[in-house]
């Protein structure tokens, strides 16, 4: 009786066991590290500023060769990082909307290769805008498409065969608003859903080659990186027809306007957060398939948000009072 009552014991407490030692495995091997970055190198698409602009200074000083694909290598942003970084780093002239270009640069990539060859490419060019989807014009959407998505499909085709050959990283820079249907950001939804899709498609591909890829999903980062394009109630009421005047009045574009500034404003300070995660994406042994960056209170309702039932994420709106005001203005002269 004693031995049976042993044994069931021992396999009750097998079960956690193997979980607990699976987690401990897990944490141990997201801490390790693939290796330093000597002779490996990294391709980062849009340096001018922002997140590419940080990134290529932290990969620069952790010994990769970095190429850094700039819209303006002659402008102010690529200058400065080329003046603060070390000869390892290398500026690319890259518009990710031009065949020619990504072409161009992949030359001098194959070029320039460090012995470890391109052990990665960091998709970070993009833009932002926001309007409703009425103020918009297909023109305005195949724009934000062009470099958001497209830009990350034309440079990924062209540079997989050298990360293939590594064995390396894919990174893509995404959006909370991926999945987050939040009102006036239409066209940057539907590029970073098309996006996020593109990337979990190639990350099942990518698996059979040992290449791993991952997803930056940065909520508030407006303040830190000045993405979003400085615009005014007037810029966008000089765009709509007269009909859509009738049904959007000038006092609600400026109210509108106010509060996107605002909340944009109210976001992260600095990019300490996306950096330190595209930086794991690409050294850890163990990269996370996706980041998701936002503050600590912010973070059980953005994992929650995807799962929630449509009526119940449509209805989480109606509690702004921006969106009430909105429903109180239309139409009104």
């Amino acid at each position: 009786m004693n031995i049976l009552f042993f044994l069931g014991h021992i396999i009750g407490i097998l079960p956690i066991s193997t979980v607990l030692l699976f987690l401990l495995a897990r944490l141990v091997s997201r801490h390790r590290c693939a290796q330093d970055g000597h002779g490996r190198g990294v391709l980062i698409t849009g340096c001018d500023s922002g997140f590419g602009h940080q990134l290529a200074r932290c990969l620069d000083k952790k010994g990769f060769v970095v190429f850094a694909g700039c819209l303006s290598p002659e402008g102010a942003g690529a200058q400065c990082l080329a003046a603060q970084s070390s000869s390892n780093l290398k500026i690319l002239k890259l518009d990710v909307t031009s065949d020619e270009e990504v072409q161009r640069a992949k030359k001098m990539v194959q070029e320039n290769l460090p012995e470890k060859g391109l052990w990665a490419v960091v998709n970070n060019a993009g833009v932002s805008d926001w309007a409703e989807i009425e103020w918009s014009t297909t023109e305005d959407f195949r724009s934000m498409l062009d470099v958001n998505l497209f830009g990350c499909i034309r440079t990924s085709i062209a540079f997989l065969p050298l990360v293939r050959a590594a064995k390396g990283r894919m990174v893509y820079v995404s959006s909370i608003f991926a999945f987050f249907n939040c009102l006036n950001m239409g066209a940057y939804s539907v590029s970073k859903r098309g996006l996020e899709a593109f990337a979990d498609c190639l990350r099942v591909e990518m698996a059979s080659f040992g290449v791993k890829v991952s997803i930056i999903q940065p909520g508030n980062f407006g303040r830190a990186t000045n993405i979003l394009k400085a615009k005014t109630a007037s810029d966008i009421w000089e765009k709509l027809d007269d009909e859509r005047k009738k049904i959007f009045n000038r006092q609600y574009m400026e109210l509108a306007n106010d509060y996107f500034t605002s909340t944009c404003q109210a976001g992260f300070k600095d990019t300490d957060l996306v950096i330190d995660s595209m930086v794991h994406a690409i050294v850890s042994a163990q990269p996370k398939g996706r980041y998701l960056l936002v503050s600590a209170v912010d973070m059980f309702f953005f994992r929650l948000f995807p799962f929630l039932p449509t009526a119940l994420t449509d209805a989480v709106f109606s509690l702004s009072s921006m969106y009430a005001k909105r429903k109180e203005m239309l139409y009104a002269k």
